[in-house]
């Protein structure tokens, strides 16, 4: 049986290792705070002491973190993920990173006889726990064979995009349109109340139409109330519109809907509601509309 390393067990890598798990891989793993990982420990996971040595000890590598900083930090050095990795191994990387620093990882990584592909994913923890997972990957195509089979463990769909970078990049597009209709939902509820229509109804009303999205299909609700944990929040999704921007900037593209709802969002932060899901946009606009906020935020 393959061994199968996983770098990054938070809120998405976590549930992805465990899903391997329970699909009876055997997986060793790394996580910056051991204490998050005790669950996983419990449910067979091997923990290791670096991403290094859970290279060492793989057939096939993924990882999940937060940003480009973080995957530098896994990657490189004496006890870096890429020291490890075995001739031949596969490493699958799953973060929303710069596309350019995935490239030039992808070089230290062939330089020691292995392969990176990208593989970031749609979804969130709702829809990786119901199994609606899909990935798009970029790089080799034999790589991403050697590692299919796992992949589909985590996530039923696979879609191949292009070389190294591009599946970062499409995750990147991706990303932009989830802030972007969030936005429009806010505008859209916070306009039919302001005209008379209770909150709830227009809510109902909006998730039973052409709009809804699956992503507003579990977000929209939360402008009657944030979770307690955010799915997806302030600070993260910044980044990733960061990176639209930057990529939209480098290649002509202008992204104007984009830039509002950066701003917009940083009004959030201005608020000091980062720590909630990016539905917290909504609160930004009611707040502007003279409306009240989303019920759990009414201390913020």
């Amino acid at each position: 049986m393959a061994t199968l390393g996983f770098v990054g067990l938070g809120t998405m890598g976590g549930r992805m290792a465990k899903r391997l798990l329970d699909a009876g891989r055997r997986v060793v793993g790394y996580n910056r705070t051991p204490e998050k990982a005790r669950a996983l420990v419990a449910a067979g996971l091997t923990l290791e002491k670096s991403p290094r040595a859970v290279a060492e000890a793989s057939d096939a590598v993924f990882s999940m973190v937060t940003d480009s900083a973080a995957l530098r930090a896994i990657a490189l050095g004496p006890d870096g993920v890429i020291a490890g990795l075995q001739p031949g191994a596969v490493w699958a990387e799953m973060s929303t990173v710069s596309p350019d620093v995935t490239r030039e990882l992808g070089h230290a990584v062939a330089a020691r006889g292995a392969t990176l592909i990208d593989a970031p994913v749609s979804g969130s923890p709702v829809t990786l726990e119901a199994g609606q997972l899909s990935f798009m990957v970029g790089g080799d195509p034999a790589a991403l064979e050697k590692v299919r089979a796992h992949l589909t463990a985590i996530g039923p769909t696979i879609t191949h995009v292009g070389e190294l970078g591009l599946a970062v990049t499409m995750k990147i597009a991706t990303n932009l349109g989830l802030a972007v209709q969030m936005l429009a939902f806010s505008e859209a509820v916070a306009l039919a109340e302001k005209s008379g229509i209770q909150r709830e109804r227009a809510v109902e009303v909006l998730l039973k139409s052409v709009i809804a999205s699956p992503m507003l299909k579990y977000r929209g609700p939360f402008v009657l109330g944030m979770p307690e944990d955010a799915l997806f929040n302030v600070d993260m999704i910044q980044k990733d519109l960061g990176l639209a921007l930057e990529r939209g900037r480098a290649l002509g593209v202008p992204l104007p809907t984009v830039a509002l709802t950066d701003e917009l969002l940083t009004a959030a932060r201005g608020l000091d509601l980062a720590h909630y899901d990016f539905a917290i946009v909504f609160d930004v606009i009611a707040r502007m509309s003279g409306l009240g906020p989303s019920v759990k935020t009414q201390r913020a």
